[in-house]
């Protein structure tokens, strides 16, 4: 008896899940989300993009939004990288972290995100780069704005469109504020690269933050002496 009502039991999953879907606004939607078999939830949703219900944002992963003449309207950018990179740790990398802490005006034509693990495939108006090495982001539980200060400080001279000395002088007022959490990027820093732990020591030290400044692991003379030569303003 179970083998005979299987069918119905499945088209009647299946409009439910139909259902679900189309009553949604805002949300992705993945095969795991239902109660079906993989292949009759990845049927379902690939029916649902056709008749133009859905809007495909990588394999296994649809997004129901506002629907236009065009079709589906994509995602925010802010919630699609929510949903490809979730976790600590995560924030902007190279022009789009200098546009996010108001050190360059110049938006780029993808949203770079740096993520502490391997970088999931890039989508729509998102690219990705991997920061195997900088574990100590996700440890640190590291918000979108204190990634983007150390992709920042390690980018400095090609990202920047204000002067060095402007840029350090933000950085460090944001330090002061409690803007950038002074502890947290000093808990992350033991795995940054040595022009970056030279630039963070620096400007701890301008924002009056000596005792966390020390704690900071020293790179060699030559790394340290290079990347402060634009942040003598700090």
């Amino acid at each position: 008896m179970s083998i005979l009502l299987a069918p119905r039991r499945n088209r009647q999953g299946a409009a439910d899940a139909r259902r679900a879907v189309l009553a949604s606004r805002g949300r992705f939607w993945e095969p795991g989300d239902f109660s079906l078999t993989p292949s009759t939830a990845h049927h379902l949703l690939g029916e649902l993009e056709t008749r133009g219900e859905l809007r495909r944002v990588r394999r296994g992963l649809y997004w129901r939004g506002t629907k236009t003449p065009l079709g589906m309207a994509p995602p925010p950018t802010e919630r699609l990288i929510d949903a490809l990179a979730p976790g600590p740790g995560v924030g902007p990398a190279g022009l789009s972290a200098a546009n996010l802490l108001r050190l360059s005006t110049q938006i780029p034509r993808r949203a770079l995100v740096a993520v502490p693990e391997r970088a999931p495939s890039d989508a729509g108006p998102v690219a990705f780069v991997s920061r195997t090495t900088r574990t100590g982001r996700a440890e640190a539980g590291l918000n979108a704005t204190e990634v983007a200060a150390l992709e920042v400080l390690d980018d400095w001279n090609a990202v920047l469109e204000v002067t060095p000395d402007e840029a350090a002088r933000r950085l460090t007022d944001l330090l002061r504020s409690g803007g950038l959490r002074a502890e947290r990027l000093t808990q992350a820093a033991a795995t940054e690269p040595g022009r970056t732990r030279a630039r963070l020591t620096a400007l701890l030290a301008a924002a009056g933050r000596d005792d966390l400044a020390a704690r900071i692991p020293s790179p060699d003379p030559r790394t340290r002496q290079a990347a402060l030569a634009t942040l003598e303003a700090a």
